[in-house]
């Protein structure tokens, strides 16, 4: 198996359904009460592109995008319009969104994240399939030249700066990303309901860990 730096179509993601979803074990004591743990550390986003095709046309584009990845065997990027950038969904990308870590003098590479917080509590969620050209980046509050100051690996979701930063300087940043999934099947079924509409019932896609 390997993984395709492509995109399945915008598009036909748009108005497609899904989420995250986590795995917790939960015990049931015999006082009534419960033990709950989890395996996951992170976790596993799920969809369905079916729900996002329209026309004939929109069925073709799966059908050959579903082709080209063989089925299940190789993962690809997926656009999920309900995140997708490192600010809120109204908001426009900017080099303080999100905090990165603080320079030691002598690391010059950081993993790019996003912090989900609520309350006293926060997740934060590592970033590996960056979207070209998105990324800013903030050193110690200054904003920072891509391909001068620092470079981006859109494949891995990291920044590396040219020079180390500073012991103590904030690093902060802004992207927008995709996430790493496969299909989840190996059959498309398709119905056409007229010339000009077809229909796909589910093809269902699953986050893959990179």
């Amino acid at each position: 198996m390997a993984f395709h730096e492509i995109r399945f179509p915008a598009n036909l993601s748009f108005g497609s359904v899904g989420g995250p979803e986590r795995r917790t074990d939960i015990v049931t004591l015999a006082n009534g009460f419960e033990e709950r743990n989890t395996p996951w550390a992170h976790a596993r986003r799920y969809y369905d592109a079916g729900l996002g095709l329209r026309s004939l046309d929109d069925v073709a584009s799966l059908i050959a995008f579903f082709e080209a990845r063989q089925g299940r065997l190789h993962g690809f990027r997926w656009k999920d319009w309900s995140d997708f950038k490192s600010c809120l969904p109204s908001g426009t990308v900017g080099p303080r969104d999100q905090f990165v870590a603080r320079g030691d003098g002598q690391t010059a590479t950081f993993q790019l994240v996003k912090t989900y917080p609520s309350g006293a509590q926060s997740y934060d969620r590592v970033i590996s399939k960056l979207v070209e050209g998105t990324v800013q980046v903030a050193l110690g509050g200054d904003t920072k030249v891509a391909g001068l100051d620092f470079t981006a690996d859109v494949q891995t979701g990291t920044i590396t700066f040219a020079l180390a930063p500073a012991v103590g300087a904030e690093i902060r940043a802004g992207f927008e990303f995709d996430v790493p999934v496969r299909f989840d099947t190996d059959r498309i079924q398709t119905s056409v309901s007229s010339f000009q509409a077809g229909e796909v019932p589910s093809v269902p896609i699953v986050e893959v860990r990179v």
